[in-house]
């Protein structure tokens, strides 16, 4: 495969992510949304790394794959406790922070 196959492969991959971000309401899908838009990014290190002769952009696609699994964890621990306080995972139930900044 071409280098142009994976750049276009990344460019629908973070485009998919960013619709799915923008349109739904549903933490999961919006957790699996941002995954799929840093998984995009990291296609395009490894392919730049491979195109260029370069190791460096594989070396941060891995810490970005360190990140990434860090984030899951938490993520997926806030939305189980926010599903265990209102029994929903609809994210227009969730606007107790902004109500917060707005009574300071």
């Amino acid at each position: 495969m071409t280098p142009d196959m994976f750049f276009f492969l990344a460019s629908v991959l973070f485009s998919i992510g960013l619709v799915g971000l923008v349109s739904r309401k549903n933490l999961f899908v919006l957790y699996m949304s941002i995954e799929l838009m840093l998984s995009s990014v990291n296609l395009l290190l490894a392919t730049f790394s491979k195109v260029l002769g370069d190791a460096s952009g594989s070396v941060i696609a891995l810490l970005i794959i360190a990140v990434i699994a860090a984030e899951a964890v938490l993520f997926l621990a806030m939305i189980i406790h926010m599903y265990k306080t209102s029994r929903t995972v609809n994210s227009d139930h969730f606007n107790k922070l902004r109500e917060g900044v707005e009574n300071a």
